[in-house]
C-alpha cells in the first residue's frame, strides 16, 4: 500500500500542526479513497474537489469511505527488506546483503551501519504518518455521532475499525520509536500558541496500557470472521492477538525491571517530571497477563470449533518419512496435534508462504494481506541472477545452522554419530513432497528439518521455475529446473554477474516465499500471488508457552468476567510448544526443562519459525540479547572459490564486506530515533537514549 499525498497549492490550505498531523482537506479524502488498498475496500469515485470535510459526516457511506481511505496511509507491512518502514531482518543476525550506503536503499542495513540519524531517517521516518492517522481516527470517533440515521450495526463496525487502526498506529510508534505522545480522543487544533502543542511522551507502561485497552475495546465491536471478499481486513482475533504481542513484550526483560532494564534504561527519565520512561520494578504478573491474552485468542470459537489452528497438510506417499525417534514416544505414533504421524511437514509450512494455499481460508492466518511487494521484491531479491533475479537476499550461516536435523537434534548434537557432516556430497537425488535434493548437494544440507528446505536456498539447490515452457538444460544452467551455482565463477556467482551486487555474499538466500512455479525469465514466466503474514497463530502458541514458562508462582487474572489462575503449567507449555514442533516434523519435548533451558529452546524455535517475518529484530531486543547476538561474527560459505575447488566453498568463512565491518553494536539501536525536527518543535519531547 502506498502512502497518500496531495498538492496543497492545488487543493487549498492545509495547516501543518507541530505533531505532524495534516488537517484533512476534501482532496486529501478523495485521493485517499482513490489510492486505497484493494484489500480493504473498493470505493466508488463520487467525491469532487469542492466536497467539504463537514459533508463527510452527513452519510454513513462517506464516513466509512473516509475511514478506509485513512487505512491506505499505513505503510505496507511487507516493506521490511528494501525501502523498508521498519529496520527488519537485515538489521538482525538473520540475513545480510552486500549493500552499503549510497548504493541501493536498504534501510535495515543503513540502520545497522549507523547511517540512520535523527536528521535523516529515510523511509524509517514514519512518526508523522502515524500521527496523521491518529488525527483522522480521532476526527471520526468525535464526529461520528453527527451522521443522521446511522444504524447501530454501522456505528459498531466503524467504531471498532477506527479504534483498531488508532491503536495500530500507536503500536507501530511504540515498536519502532518507543513511548509515543498519547493524544486520547483529542483532535489537535491548528494555529494555536506553541504551549498548546508542547506535550511530553508517555511512559512505556502508560503506552502499553492504552494500546492494549484500545485493541480490546476494538475487539468488542469487531467481527470474528472476515469474508473472502474482505480479505486483508483485521478481525476480533487480530485485535486480541496484537494485544497479546504487546503484553508479552511488556513482560520481557528489556521493559520489566531487572538487570536488562537497568542496563539500558535505568537513567532514562522524562525531563518534565523526572519519571522513568521504563519501569525499573520487576512484575512477574505481567507474564500472567500475557498468558491470559494469548489464551483468549486460543479460545476463540467459530461455529463450535476453534477459530484458529496451525495450517497442516495430510501426508501422502510422497511425504518425507519421519525418522525413528525414541526421545518422544508420541512423535511417530500419534496424529497431530498430539504427534506428527499424519502430516506432510514440508507442505504444511511451505504452502503458507509460497502462494500454494488459498490464503483467505487458512486458519493460521490471524491477520494477513496480499502484497504486490512480496510477489515482486521478495521473489526478485533471492532469485538467481542468471534467471533475472538479484540473487542477493542472503541468510547468515548462524541462521542456517539454527535449523535442526529431521530427528530433532541440533547439528552439533548430530555430528558425533555422523548424521550431520560437512564433507562429501549426496551422490544421488532425493525427492519428497515435490522438493528435490540433487546429487551435487553438500551433505551439510542432508537430513535437515522440513522448515529448512521450505526456507533456505543454498548452493546446488533446485529452482524449478515451473511456469517456464523452455526445455531444461542438462547441466542445470537453463531457465527451468535450474540448479543454483554460487561458486565464484558459477553462473550465479560473484565473478560472472553483470551487476557487482547481484550475488549472495553468504552463499545462501531466503527461499521462503518462492513457489515451484515462480520464474523471472523464459517463455511463459509467471509468479504466484502471495500474502504477507502480519500475525500467525504459531506466534500465539509460542507467546503462551513463553509467558507461562516465566511464572514462578500463581497469579489470578480476570478473563471475560472469569477469574483464572496462571502458573508454570508444564502440560500447557508442552502442548503449545509441541504443536509447532510436530507441524515441522520434529519431536516434541517430553519433560519440561528448567526455565532458562526452555527459554533457550524457545528463542531458537522462534528464530526458525518466524525467519524473515520481522519478529527476530524485536525479539532480541526485548530479551536483552541484542548486543550479544550482534557481536557474533557474520559468517557464510566461501563464495570466493570456484567449483574446481568445491570442497573449499563449504567452509564457514568470516565475511569481509565493508557493510559487515561497519555494523554498529550500540544500545541506542534499541529504538529508531525520533526525527530531530519534531524534537526541535516540542520542547517537552525527549529524544531516545543515545540519539541526542
Amino acid at each position: 500500500m502506498k502512502r497518500m499525498s496531495f498538492n496543497s497549492k492545488k487543493y487549498g490550505k492545509a495547516v501543518r500542526c507541530l505533531l505532524s498531523g495534516w488537517l484533512p482537506s476534501t482532496a486529501l479524502i478523495m485521493l485517499a479513497l482513490l489510492s486505497s488498498c484493494k484489500d480493504f475496500l473498493d470505493v466508488d469515485n463520487y467525491f469532487d474537489d469542492e466536497f467539504k470535510l463537514d459533508s463527510t459526516f452527513t452519510q454513513t457511506r462517506y464516513v466509512e469511505a473516509y475511514m478506509w481511505g485513512m487505512v491506505s496511509m499505513f505503510p505496507d507491512e511487507a516493506f521490511t527488506l528494501r525501502v523498508n518502514n521498519t529496520p527488519g531482518p537485515f538489521a538482525t543476525d538473520e540475513g545480510f546483503i552486500n549493500i552499503r550506503e549510497g548504493n541501493i536503499v536498504y534501510n535495515g542495513i543503513s540502520f545497522a551501519m549507523g547511517f540512520i540519524t535523527p536528521d535523516d531517517l529515510k523511509e524509517l521516518n514514519t512518526w508523522g504518518t502515524y500521527y496523521d492517522i491518529v488525527r483522522i481516527c480521532n476526527t471520526i470517533l468525535t464526529r461520528m455521532s453527527e451522521v443522521p440515521n446511522m444504524i447501530y450495526a454501522d456505528q459498531r463496525k466503524i467504531e471498532g475499525y477506527t479504534r483498531f487502526f488508532r491503536a495500530y498506529a500507536y503500536y507501530n510508534l511504540l515498536m519502532n520509536f518507543g513511548p509515543p505522545i498519547l493524544l486520547g480522543d483529542e483532535i489537535v487544533k491548528n494555529n494555536e500558541p506553541l504551549a498548546y502543542y508542547d506535550r511530553p511522551r508517555s511512559t512505556y507502561d502508560a503506552a502499553v496500557a492504552y494500546i492494549c485497552s484500545e485493541f480490546e475495546k476494538a475487539a468488542s465491536f469487531m467481527s470474528l470472521e472476515v469474508s473472502i471478499m474482505d480479505f486483508g481486513r483485521p478481525s476480533k482475533g487480530a485485535a486480541l492477538a496484537l494485544s497479546s504481542r504487546v503484553k508479552l513484550i511488556h513482560a520481557s526483560p528489556l521493559f520489566n525491571g531487572g538487570n536488562v532494564a537497568r542496563r539500558y534504561y535505568g537513567s532514562w527519565r522524562r525531563k518534565t517530571d523526572d519519571s522513568l520512561y521504563i519501569s525499573q520494578t520487576y512484575s512477574e504478573r505481567r507474564w500472567a497477563l500475557a498468558a491470559a491474552a494469548a489464551e483468549q485468542v486460543m479460545e476463540l470459537q467459530n461455529r463450535g470449533a476453534p477459530m484458529y489452528s496451525l495450517y497442516t497438510v495430510d501426508a501422502t506417499n510422497q511425504t518425507h518419512q519421519l525418522p525413528v525417534v525414541t526421545s518422544d514416544p508420541d512423535f511417530n505414533t500419534k496424529n497431530f496435534p498430539d504427534g506428527a504421524a499424519n502430516l506432510d511437514h514440508y507442505r504444511s509450512y511451505a504452502e503458507m508462504f509460497s502462494g500454494e494455499c488459498a490464503a483467505p481460508n487458512v486458519s493460521e492466518f490471524i491477520w494477513t494481506r496480499r502484497s504486490a511487494h512480496v510477489q515482486d521484491t521478495w521473489v526478485t531479491g533471492p532469485f538467481p541472477s542468471s534467471l533475472n533475479g538479484w540473487g542477493r537476499f542472503g541468510l547468515t550461516q548462524k541462521m542456517v545452522d539454527a535449523y535442526r536435523m529431521d530427528d530433532g537434534r541440533t547439528i552439533e548434537e548430530a555430528t558425533g554419530d555422523g548424521y550431520y557432516k560437512e564433507s562429501g556430497y549426496l551422490g544421488t537425488t532425493i525427492t519428497f513432497s515435490g522438493y528435490r535434493l540433487g546429487s551435487t548437494v553438500s551433505n551439510m544440507y542432508a537430513n535437515r528439518e522440513m522448515r529448512f528446505y521450505a526456507s533456505v536456498g543454498f548452493n546446488q539447490a533446485f529452482w524449478e521455475c515451473g511456469s517456464v515452457t523452455d526445455t531444461p538444460e542438462p547441466d542445470g544452467s537453463g531457465l527451468k529446473d535450474h540448479i543454483a551455482n554460487y561458486y565464484a565463477y558459477g553462473y550465479d556467482g560473484k565473478g560472472v554477474t553483470n551487476e557487482p551486487l547481484n550475488y549472495s555474499i553468504t552463499g545462501y538466500v531466503v527461499k521462503k516465499w518462492i513457489h515451484s512455479m515462480d520464474a523471472r525469465r523464459g517463455s511463459g514466466n509467471r509468479r504466484m500471488e502471495k500474502v504477507y503474514p502480519i500475525f500467525r497463530y504459531a506466534e500465539i502458541l509460542l507467546n503462551y508457552a513463553e509467558a507461562l514458562n516465566n511464572l514462578t508462582e500463581s497469579h489470578q487474572v480476570e478473563v471475560n468476567g472469569e477469574i483464572r489462575t496462571y502458573f508454570r503449567d508444564e502440560e500447557k507449555i508442552k502442548k503449545a510448544f509441541n504443536q509447532i514442533r510436530y507441524r515441522a516434523g520434529l519431536p516434541g519435548i517430553v519433560a519440561l526443562p528448567s526455565r532458562d533451558e526452555f527459554q533457550k529452546l524457545l528463542e531458537r524455535e522462534r528464530m526458525v519459525e518466524f525467519m524473515f517475518e520481522n519478529r527476530r529484530y524485536f525479539d532480541v531486543r526485548r530479551w536483552g540479547i541484542y548486543e550479544e547476538t550482534e557481536r557474533e561474527a557474520v559468517r557464510g560459505m566461501n563464495t570466493d572459490v570456484d567449483e574446481s575447488n568445491r570442497d573449499a566453498f563449504y567452509q564457514r568463512t568470516l565475511l569481509g564486506s565493508g557493510a559487515i565491518r561497519g555494523r554498529l553494536v550500540d544500545s541506542k539501536l534499541m529504538f529508531v530515533p525520533i526525527p530531530r525536527a519534531e524534537i526541535r518543535r516540542l520542547p517537552s519531547l525527549d529524544q531516545n537514549p543515545g540519539w541526542e
